[in-house]
């Protein structure tokens, strides 16, 4: 980033910032920088801005508001909130203005009544007002009011959408407040997020991490003539598309999924002129599912998505369902749209570095003290938790080992992981380091439960004790011991703890089908129809895997799926194959199955006769994650315990049969985390 902001020059106002209105053409348009000398850190970031830029202006017309810094300009359709054109460097709009004007920058949500088929919704507000208008500020409202004459055809929710534009800053605000009176019916809620359809014939490269950024098709390279659907719709070959280079890779939107620890920022770069627009996320407290739920991010349209809330790899137990005598808020965001622009003969792609830099600082200003709404609280309304975390398992250690590289978290109460499904309020979450301490700040008032799971070790971890937070508030938890489900001595194990199945074998991607940006990547999982290699590699016989001989890494598939035998499907059975030189008679032995991913499927679990009636263990009919179809390598987690009586073992050779029945779809199965076979336990 060095290279570019050193094209920009001081200002020449005393100001002591690094950029102001007098240089918005010269190079990037950066939030305001301080210079030495001047006061640095967050209340430089939201507060301090430049004499001589522009106040902000608000220009009010019929069917249009329009919000205007100097820098760029913002128009929202009045009074539905709609942002239907972004001017900035020299381009009139950056969204696609061949769309329809409810069709570029919008809120939209997927919702149904308790049982009812679903609807989705672009949210327009019906109440337009002003609620902050002075020279470093303006925030509007845009407010839709629920009643019972609109029940069935919109959500019972009140949703005010807010934007801030702020002096001196090279982007806009957005967040929106729904609630939900205790009086109003029930509705479940699926999805809800803000998106962005962008020009397509400026903005063709996309970047959403260092190691996934390229150029990418024409939304019209995906139609007939041009592409071939696949398995599922979102999956499409592309055939003959407007850029040959494209010819014969697969697009779908999946392949660009993020965890949300890793969503902060992600966008589109224009070149011609050098232009970046970024969709920044400061904070993952108002998204559900915790530090390592996936969401969509940016995808061919070109399109950008800020999630909130969503089903993707979770299914229906990420759905918010709100009961008829439920009261219920909820504040989403505020996320920050980010623009950013380089002179002609600059390498644009560091318009992508800046945009980290960008976002480091949005990360450091949360929580924001500008939005005016009191639902969202500011700093000082809030407290923090501090600790430290350890783990006892005396099968590993006698000793205390410090929980390095934890998630620790605060979440809703509720039992233990709960945390990874829930998606009515807040979750706040942070890592510990190499001892196993950890802080968790600008935590929201209100009573939590403290949970965390510690890469390297089974099992979640929840602090039993409910935590209160209050207004200015520092809990000091002190200690806490998380002792892992543990009942004897390993004999053997497989995979690695850590709720991916990435350490597994995972196959070579079709020829035919590839993603050129996932070769040799280190999420090689994201090529399309990795789960049909597995009827190739095993097209008669399932897989086996031997106790000392083989190696999950080479060995075990990453996909417990099915087998295509013409146009049918059947279950498949793996084998784990193990000597027990010794056997303990008087004791049971435990068997720990740690699920990754599940879809549909069932796990059977046999010792020593694949044939018997009824199996030892078997899960029912779990998960709905699909993360096999949307290249996830893992959903929702489950863990299971599974004794096995000494009666159904032997001394020498064994084998345990994790049979797979369900078969109705490509896509049923598993993804596992890990396994591990426990002896008796010892003195």
């Amino acid at each position: 980033m060095r290279r570019i902001l050193q094209r920009i020059p001081r200002c020449s106002c005393c100001c002591g910032f690094a950029t102001c209105s007098n240089y918005v053409s010269e190079g990037i348009s950066h939030s305001l920088k301080p210079q030495a000398g001047t006061d640095s850190g967050k209340q430089v970031l939201q507060n301090n801005t430049c004499p001589s830029m522009p106040r902000v202006r608000l220009h009010i017309q019929d069917r249009h508001v329009v919000l205007d810094n100097g820098i760029l300009q913002v128009t929202l359709s009045k009074p539905g909130g709609i942002v239907t054109g972004i001017r900035y460097n020299g381009i009139d709009n950056l969204l696609e203005f061949r769309n329809k004007e409810t069709n570029r920058g919008y809120w939209d949500l997927n919702w149904s009544a308790p049982g009812g088929k679903g609807i989705f919704d672009v949210i327009e507000g019906t109440h337009f007002r002003v609620v902050v208008e002075n020279e470093e500020q303006i925030e509007l409202s845009f407010l839709r009011f629920w009643d019972s004459s609109l029940e069935g055809k919109y959500i019972p929710l009140n949703i005010d959408k807010r934007f801030i534009m702020l002096r001196g800053s090279s982007g806009f605000y957005s967040y929106a407040i729904y609630e939900h009176l205790q009086e109003w019916p029930a509705f479940c809620l699926d999805q809800t997020r803000f998106t962005f359809k962008l020009r397509k014939e400026k903005f063709r490269y996309m970047a959403i991490a260092d190691n996934r950024q390229r150029h990418m098709p024409l939304p019209e390279d995906r139609m007939t003539g041009k592409g071939q659907p696949l398995d599922y719709p979102e999956a499409v070959l592309l055939v003959n598309p407007m850029d040959p280079e494209l010819q014969g890779e697969v697009d779908d939107k999946y392949q660009y999924s993020c965890e949300n620890k890793d969503l902060r920022v992600h966008g589109w770069i224009c070149y011609a002129p050098p232009v970046g627009f970024w969709v920044i996320t400061p904070s993952d407290e108002f998204r559900s599912g915790g530090p390592i739920k996936q969401n969509l991010s940016s995808h061919v349209g070109p399109t950008s998505l800020a999630m909130f809330l969503s089903r993707h790899y979770a299914g229906k137990y990420m759905v918010t369902s709100v009961g008829p005598n439920e009261p219920w808020k909820k504040v989403f965001g505020p996320v920050f749209i980010y623009l950013n622009s380089a002179v002609s003969g600059d390498d644009p792609l560091w318009l992508w570095e800046d945009a980290k830099i960008k976002m480091m600082g949005e990360v450091r200003s949360w929580p924001y003290s500008f939005p005016a709404s009191e639902d969202f609280q500011k700093s000082e309304q809030r407290g923090s938790v501090c600790g430290r975390l350890l783990v006892l398992d005396r099968y590993v250690s006698k000793d205390y080992i410090p929980a390095n590289g934890a998630y620790v978290g605060l979440a809703p109460p509720g039992d233990i992981g709960s945390w990874q499904t829930e998606c009515k309020d807040y979750q706040f979450w942070t890592k510990s380091d190499e001892e196993g301490y950890f802080s968790i700040p600008h935590v929201r008032t209100g009573n939590y439960n403290l949970y965390a799971w510690v890469p390297g070790f089974i099992g979640d971890f929840r602090y039993d004790t409910a935590v209160t937070i209050t207004s200015g508030n520092n809990i000091e938890m002190g200690d806490l011991v998380y002792e892992p489900p543990r009942d004897g001595p390993t004999l053997w194990e497989i995979g690695i703890p850590d709720r991916s199945a990435a350490e597994f074998y995972i196959p070579d991607p079709y020829p035919m089908y590839l993603n050129k940006l996932f070769v040799n990547h280190p999420e090689r999982f994201r090529q399309y129809g990795l789960w049909s290699r597995y009827t190739e590699l095993y097209p008669n016989e399932d897989l086996v895997y031997t106790i000392g001989v083989s190696d999950y890494r080479k060995d075990w598939f990453f996909a417990h799926i099915v087998r295509k035998t013409g146009d049918t499907y059947q279950g498949t059975t793996w084998q784990i194959k193990f000597k027990l030189d010794k056997l303990d008679q008087s004791s049971n032995y435990k068997l720990r199955v740690a699920i990754a991913s599940a879809t549909l499927a069932e796990l059977q679990v046999r010792v020593n006769d694949p044939n018997t009636n009824r199996p030892l263990f078997t899960t029912g009919l779990i998960g709905r994650d699909n993360a096999i179809a949307r290249h996830g390598i893992h959903g929702l987690y489950w863990l299971y315990h599974v004794n096995i009586p000494a009666t159904k073992l032997i001394e020498g050779e064994n084998t345990i049969f994790l049979k797979q029945p369900r078969c109705t779809s490509p896509f049923q199965g598993f993804m596992y985390d890990y396994i591990r076979l426990e002896g008796p336990p010892s003195s």
